[in-house]
């Protein structure tokens, strides 16, 4: 893995100590460190770095904004956020802004390596505290309705996302799925990783009940005869 890294943390002295870590860790080069999300976002501008590991809470412009904004403008970026702790009111909003990643601070150098590798092979690069929260989010969460009683798309999904879980709720493989579509199968791939990191899913089987308690898909009639 060859990795070029921004690191953002408005603590001088945890920056700094992230920067140490990180830039001695194999394959990573640290092009740039920021103090707020506006110099995050400019230094992705100036160096098209792989991946921003992004603190949340900074003035000016918070983690989540820098993050939406970098996931607009420079799509090929990916963000993996660093927070003290995995409950965190803002791990959701950083998800839906577009966060691939999401790592406590005292994560070590493994860690940081694995979340990185993840989010640039296209999973998401989750610690087991944060995957246990987004798994009790999910199953134990509110399941919000539109108003006019259509299901909204939940959790930062794309409509194309939805699409794809509904597909799955129907049972179809993803080479039926890119059939389906019209899309390719690597497409399809992308699409599962991309909704199973925003919904905080494991699995097809955590999809289809997923899908079923969002109000996505109805359940198959089971007929008696």
């Amino acid at each position: 893995m060859s990795a070029r890294v921004v690191v953002a943390d408005d603590q001088s002295v945890v920056r700094e100590g992230i920067v140490m870590l990180v830039g001695l860790l194999p394959g990573i080069e640290v092009v740039g460190s920021a103090k707020d999300g506006e110099e995050a976002v400019a230094l992705v501008a100036e160096h098209s770095p792989d991946v921003v590991l992004m603190d949340l809470r900074m003035p000016r412009c918070d983690g989540v904004e820098a993050t939406r904004r970098i996931r607009k403008d420079f799509p090929a970026t990916q963000v993996v956020v660093l927070t003290t702790f995995a409950e965190d009111d803002s791990l959701f909003p950083a998800l839906r802004a577009g966060a691939r990643g999401y790592l406590t601070k005292d994560a070590g150098g493994d860690e940081i390596v694995r979340a990185i590798e993840a989010v640039l092979s296209g999973e998401a690069g989750l610690s087991p505290a944060v995957q246990r929260r987004l798994l009790e989010q999910v199953t134990t969460g509110p399941l919000p309705l539109a108003g006019g009683g259509e299901p909204e798309l939940p959790d930062g999904m794309t409509p194309r996302e939805v699409e794809v879980l509904v597909l799955i709720a129907d049972g179809m493989s993803n080479a039926e799925i890119a059939r389906s579509l019209h899309i390719s199968q690597a497409t399809v791939k992308s699409h599962i990783n991309n909704l199973f990191a925003k919904a905080g899913l494991r699995d097809r089987a955590q999809a289809v009940r997923y899908a079923y308690v969002r109000g996505l898909a109805q359940p198959p009639e089971t007929s008696f005869t």
